[in-house]
């Protein structure tokens, strides 16, 4: 485990190792955790002897930015960072009137094989590490000077793929020792793992959780989501009521809109007949187009149809506003362009 993965507890046993007293494990995280430091060499109430030491046995993660894009319309950021082994993620930083909200990846691409995503072309890379995925935040912290309030794991990945790296970073994000973001503060998007999410709710986080559902029954859904030939609407829907039960926190329902596909008023219909008595939120999403998908995003007439289709069942239902459209918006659309770029060019030059 890197050092910045690890725990003040286990900090204290590897600097004890190390033969370094207690107290240099809670100075040397509140560098790396509250002050954000990219070096050693920032740390000065460390004898520089121990930070030449700790810099040769024990780097520290820190995200190189490769690209910044900035909305001209509403001062979104999309982020591509660069990884210490090549690898390049996205991530995104969103200004909201309650507060600073930060879209993270948890994963180096994905296998899940949703129809409509960018992300998922090209499979599974890798797993992030717990310290590369706080990585982002601490950057974008730096980046922008202000801080981050709200924290979503909707990027790149499957969240509950990457499970017991993913609970690492959850504890570590709201550790009072480190930003202590507020549980509540915090989603987690999953496309339906179904074993993974009734394992969340047993952690009893305060966390939301957010299922990507983008159906209402399973026919349609196989056709999206190649997780649904594993796991049933009616398994997913019990695993989210068992969700609720345990933590008490409302489940989210994302539903990205697709015209023709799944923007039908008998999909209202359906989808509306399986929430009603559930309680939950629905955020609808227009679908972002994708270059390599055939997939075109629904008007927006049907978009408010489908909204108000939803109210009328007594359902709470929201459109997702749209931050930074004139970027590269959709998850995994700036990663895989400029891996394409970078690869057509035979290198970085």
């Amino acid at each position: 485990m890197d050092i910045m993965s690890m725990s003040i507890e286990q900090l204290r046993e590897r600097l004890a190792e190390a033969g370094q007293p207690a107290y240099r494990a809670k100075q040397l995280y509140e560098w790396m955790h509250v002050r954000l430091a990219a070096s050693y060499d920032e740390m000065t109430n460390l004898p520089k002897a121990l930070r030449e030491r700790f810099a040769a046995e024990w780097p520290l993660t820190v995200h190189e930015k490769v690209v910044v894009l900035e909305s001209e319309i509403d001062g979104t950021r999309k982020y591509l960072f660069r990884l210490a082994d090549g690898n390049v993620i996205e991530s995104v930083w969103m200004k909201y009137h309650h507060g600073n909200s930060v879209c993270i990846s948890s994963q180096v691409g994905c296998r899940m094989g949703c129809s409509f995503c960018a992300s998922t072309i090209g499979g599974l890379v890798r797993n992030l590490e717990p310290s590369e995925m706080l990585g982002q935040i601490y950057a974008i912290q730096r980046d922008t000077g202000e801080r981050v309030d709200n924290v979503v794991v909707m990027g790149t990945g499957e969240p509950l793929d990457n499970y017991d790296n993913l609970l690492i970073f959850l504890n570590m994000l709201t550790d009072e020792n480190g930003l202590h973001i507020s549980q509540r503060n915090v989603t987690v998007s999953t496309c339906g793992l179904v074993p993974k999410l009734r394992e969340l709710a047993d952690e009893k986080l305060a966390i939301t959780a957010a299922i990507s559902l983008h159906a209402p029954n399973d026919e349609l859904r196989k056709k999206l989501m190649p997780v649904a030939n594993a796991y049933s609407v009616k398994e997913l829907l019990d695993a989210a009521d068992y969700y609720v039960a345990v933590t008490g926190r409302r489940i989210t329902f994302e539903y990205s809109l697709i015209d023709g596909v799944n923007d039908t008023d008998a999909c209202a219909r359906e989808l509306a007949a399986l929430l009603r008595s559930r309680n939950c939120h629905v955020n609808l999403i227009p679908v972002n187009p994708v270059r390599e998908r055939n997939y075109r995003r629904s008007l927006v007439t049907n978009v408010l149809q489908f909204q108000k289709k939803l109210e009328n069942e007594g359902i709470n239902v929201t459109i997702r506003r749209e931050l930074g459209s004139d970027i590269d918006a959709a998850c995994g659309q700036l990663r895989r362009h400029y891996e394409a770029r970078v690869g057509s060019e035979g290198g970085e030059g």
